[in-house]
This record gives structure tokens, C-alpha cells and sequence, in this order.
């Protein structure tokens, strides 16, 4: 048997070593490499500041593990000790998982796995949304970017390391996961109750438009993205393209080298489609070897455009003259990359290795990229779902969930005057017109039925391409460039 010196060693180099690479997985063309722990274990014991830090964790496990007064884990000594390594970071990008929740992860680079879908990340002790996955459940019941999600199924997530929060918000497919989330301008807890289920395969989905106008939506940059969005687009550009639509809203980023190849298909050779900088302030920029499109291109994004999806769109913008369309960028100007086979044991860390750029050098960390033409969804995209607990909803009563109904009620063309919480006539009035549109007795009342089939009728309104505001606007836009293009002499 290994002795505990040797065993904590190999854990210790393991993690040292994955911190000399530069970019792995997640890399550009041309950035330097080193290979794994090579030269590392002469500067280990040759150093005595890292000898006394070996022995300082050493001396700690066994202290722990003689005099703690129940048995001792030692594995889950070590996962907490990594675990607080990363968490001294205070960066919610970096992060150790374990062997369960790096096996989780791959799947989602890959493109497969089952949840709620939403990527997230941990902030100051919270879980908080990145994004929801496009077509997701969390997506359908109404997750949106910067929520803070505060318990699941009543199990406080608050103070959690992000595996063990996020090992509770995933669970087998059918199962629910109901979700208390705190989001910014509302004063109360909005509760969410999602079916979890497979996230699909499938990253990139295209169809066109009138006046030849393509559109392409990424959901996320995984390991075939690249390849599917080549197949798509050259599908469009066969039947007579004249212009595109790239839509990335809710798309939380993926892997730097497809979003690279993605870009580089539009920006022409030579131009700079991203820069990143490592912490000697050393910058590599990627460069295309493409010859661009001659047709305009715009590119949509909301405030769930993150990481890559963020790279995309700067690139884009700066070096091939495409028009941004939609809402601020959620602002995640980092690469990260994991490690696994350093690990040796299937867990896996995942750290920032450098700071990315757009070809004109801004940093978009916490800031985001600004669309061209700022377009917001209507309000009823991010009503709270009404709180089944509160039923029935009726005249003369005032509450927030009054307020998410007659949100509702007004997005669905239904006219209840007011949308301040109070539920007054015209709203009694209202939700009787619902009622008898739905086939349910017409008492004027929001019970749990009307409010399950008001929320119903509001998902599939959202999902129609017809109610979209930032792509009819999208489409806009490409529709005008393509008619400049064609006046001119």
C-alpha cells in the first residue's frame, strides 16, 4: 500500500502540474505548451517553501485523521483541501469537481447530459446562472442569466462548494427539481418547478427566412459545433443566402478552438479574431486564414451571451463589420481549461489560465460587449411564474403575483389595464376572457388551473418565432443591408 506521504505527494504534483500548462482543451493555434509536471518534481523537493507546504498539509490530514473524534475520509480531506484552494481564488470560474461532477462536465462539452440546463457558476457563496440552455427546461420555465439560485427541493444551496450545489440541482431525467431563485428588482423568492431531462445533442439549428435571409441559432460551442455549423451554413449558402442571422442568446460559451473555427469562416485573412493574454501580460492572437462573406451578417445576443458566444460577436463586430443585435453580453472575459489526467483519479480541475480579448483589445470582463442596436424583449419573456402556494388570485387583492398574471394576461392580448399588482376590474374582467378562451369556468378567479394554463399558453407564445422582438429586428437589419447592397451602382 502507497504510504500517506507518497499518496499526498502524487495529489499535491498532480496539482501543480496542471497549473504549468497553458492552453489544453480550451486552446489557439500557436500558444505555447509545456508538458505535464515536466521539471516539477526537481523544483518540489528542491524548494524548502514547497517542502514545508507539502508538510504543512501533511501534518494537517494527520492531526485530523488521529484525533478528529469520528472516523475520517481521508479522500474527502483531500477533495476539501483542493476544494479550498480554488475557492482562495475568489474566481467563480475555477473550480476542482469530483469524479462524478467531472464525468457531468465532459458530457457537457460533449454536448449530452441530463438536468435542468443552465450553466452556472458560484459567486460570493451563491449559485448563480450563467445561462440557461437554449430550449432547456430551466429556459421554458423562465430561468433567466444572473438568477440566484438560493435551494433546491427546500435544500439551501447557499454556502455550498458549486460541485455538491450542482450535484443537487441535476437528477435523473422526469424528476423535479423545485427552485427557489433570487433575481435582481424583485423583493421576494420566485419559485420554479422544473422537470429535468435531456439536454439535447444538437448545438446548432438554421432555417431561412424570407428575402434570403439565414439564420443559425448556437446553443453552445461543444466538441461538434464547429463541424454542424459549417454543414448549415453551407445548407443556407446552396439555397441562395443573401444574408445572415447568428443567433447566441443563452448560449453560455464551450470550447475557444470551435468558436475560433466558427469565426473564422467571416472574418478575412489576417484580421484578428481574438487575442488572449496570459498573467505575464504575454498576448497571442489568433488570426484568420479565411477570405471572408461578401453577404452582411448580424449577430443576436442577449444577457446570456457569455464566454465564447461573447468571442464570436466581438470578432465579428470588429473584423468583419457585423451589426450587433439585442441586449448587453453577460461579460465573461476569461479561458479556462481543465485537467484531468493530471488528477489521476477521474475528479478534474477547471482554471483560469489567461484573460481573452477582442481584436481591438478590449476586456469585456464584468462589463459585456454593447449591441449596435440595443432591442429588449417584452416583459412578459421574464414574468415570475404565479406561486401556486398563494391560490386563488381575486378581485381586490394586491401582491406581486397578481402583478406576474396580469403580465401575463396583457402578453397574451388579453387587456387588463393595469400590470402594478392589483387586481382590480378590469383584470377580473380579463382573466374571464382567458377563461372562457380555454374552456374553464368563468369565475373571474386565478385558481391553480388558470394559472397552470396561463403560464402554458405563455411558454408557447415565447417560443414563436412571431413574438421574438431582437430577431424580427435581427432579420431587419440583414433585410436592409442586403437592400443597400443591391442599390448600389
Amino acid at each position: 500500500m502507497m504510504k500517506k506521504r507518497s499518496a499526498l505527494l502524487l495529489v499535491i504534483v498532480a496539482l501543480l502540474g496542471g497549473s504549468l500548462l497553458t492552453l489544453a482543451l480550451m486552446s489557439s493555434p500557436g500558444l505555447a505548451q509545456t508538458t505535464p509536471g515536466e521539471g516539477l518534481l526537481a523544483s518540489v523537493t528542491g524548494s524548502s517553501q514547497q517542502k514545508n507546504d507539502l508538510k504543512k498539509i501533511e501534518t494537517a490530514m494527520d492531526l485530523i485523521s488521529s484525533n478528529y473524534y469520528k472516523n475520517v475520509d481521508r479522500t474527502k480531506l483531500i477533495d476539501g483541501a483542493i476544494n479550498g484552494m480554488m475557492e482562495s481564488l475568489g474566481d467563480p470560474y475555477s473550480n476542482y469537481m469530483g469524479q462524478e461532477t467531472a464525468a457531468q462536465f465532459e458530457e457537457s462539452i460533449e454536448g449530452s447530459f441530463t438536468g435542468i440546463g443552465a450553466e452556472v457558476s458560484s459567486q460570493d457563496g451563491n449559485v448563480v446562472v450563467v445561462s440557461p440552455i437554449k430550449g432547456s427546461p430551466a429556459e421554458k420555465a423562465g430561468i433567466r442569466a444572473k438568477d440566484m439560485i438560493m435551494s433546491v427541493n427546500g435544500e439551501s444551496l447557499q454556502g455550498l462548494e458549486l460541485n455538491k450545489a450542482v450535484n443537487k440541482i441535476r437528477g435523473p431525467k422526469g424528476s423535479e427539481a423545485k427552485v427557489q431563485v433570487k433575481r435582481a428588482g424583485s423583493s421576494e423568492l420566485i419559485e420554479f418547478v422544473i422537470v429535468r431531462d435531456d439536454i439535447d445533442l444538437e448545438t446548432v439549428y438554421a432555417h431561412m427566412e424570407d428575402n434570403g435571409v439565414g439564420v443559425i441559432t448556437i446553443t453552445q460551442f461543444s466538441l461538434n459545433t464547429g463541424d454542424r455549423f459549417k454543414e448549415e451554413l453551407a445548407k443556407l449558402e446552396k439555397q441562395n443566402m443573401k444574408g445572415l442571422v447568428i443567433d447566441v442568446r443563452n448560449d453560455p460559451g464551450g470550447v475557444l478552438q470551435v468558436v475560433i473555427d466558427i469565426a473564422e469562416q467571416f472574418v478575412p485573412k489576417g484580421k484578428v479574431i481574438v487575442q488572449v493574454e496570459d498573467k505575464n501580460g504575454k498576448k497571442e492572437q489568433s488570426k484568420s486564414n479565411g477570405s471572408g462573406k461578401s453577404y452582411p451578417i448580424t449577430v443576436l445576443m442577449n444577457k446570456g451571451s457569455a464566454s465564447a458566444s461573447e468571442i464570436l460577436a466581438g470578432a465579428l463586430q470588429q473584423s468583419a463589420g457585423a451589426t450587433l443585435v439585442g441586449e448587453n453580453s453577460f461579460g465573461k472575459g476569461t479561458v479556462q481549461t481543465s485537467y484531468d489526467k493530471q488528477m489521476g483519479d477521474g475528479s478534474l480541475l477547471k482554471i483560469t489560465i489567461a484573460k481573452w480579448l477582442t481584436p481591438n483589445g478590449d476586456w469585456i470582463h464584468e462589463k459585456g460587449i454593447k449591441p449596435d442596436i440595443a432591442v429588449d424583449q417584452p416583459d412578459y419573456f421574464s414574468v415570475a411564474p404565479i406561486n401556486k402556494e398563494k391560490l386563488p388570485l381575486k378581485y381586490d387583492s394586491n401582491s406581486t403575483d397578481v402583478k406576474s398574471a396580469q403580465t401575463m394576461l396583457r402578453g397574451l392580448d388579453f387587456k387588463p389595464d393595469r400590470v402594478d399588482g392589483y387586481y382590480d376590474q378590469k383584470t377580473e374582467e380579463a382573466v374571464k376572457a382567458f377563461q372562457k378562451q380555454k374552456g374553464i369556468q368563468a369565475t373571474g378567479q386565478i385558481d391553480e388551473k388558470t394559472a397552470e394554463s396561463l403560464e402554458a399558453a405563455l411558454i408557447e407564445r415565447i417560443a414563436n418565432p412571431q413574438y421574438d422582438a431582437q430577431l424580427k429586428r435581427a432579420i431587419e437589419n440583414v433585410s436592409k443591408d442586403i437592400s443597400s447592397a443591391v442599390s448600389k451602382p
